[in-house]
Formats: C-alpha cells, structure tokens, sequence
C-alpha cells in the first residue's frame, strides 16, 4: 500500500515534534560544555529553525523513496 503525500507530511511532522524536545534538551544540555551559553528562548527559537529544516528534508526524503518504489 502506497503512502499518501499528506500522511507523509503528518509523519514527518509527528517525528520532528519528538525530536524538537531531544534537540532543545540537548541544546541546554550540551551548549555550556562548549562555552555557548544561551537563554531557554533561544534554545527554542534554534530548535524551531532545525525543526523546520528537518520537516522538509524528511518530506522530501519520504517522497523520493516512495518515488524510487
């Protein structure tokens, strides 16, 4: 059974809300190893951009190995 292009969408969404909470924690986490030291809006303000990033490039990503299919 094929994948539809919306519900693609819908799991590249539901995987990249999941990994939003990971990459901000581990923002908070890891940053100050590094000597980044940034506030909580920031953290979520970076997680936002590779949140949105991410949704494309697994969209993407699904879509062309449903292609190759």
């Amino acid at each position: 059974m094929k994948q539809s292009r919306l519900m693609s969408l819908v799991e590249s969404i539901a995987n990249v809300i999941v990994g939003y909470g990971v990459a901000v924690a581990t923002q908070i986490l890891i940053f100050p190893i590094f000597g980044l030291h940034t506030t909580l809006a920031q953290n979520l303000k970076m997680g936002a951009v590779f949140t949105l990033v991410s949704i494309a490039r697994s969209y993407i990503l699904r879509r062309l190995f449903e292609r190759w299919r």
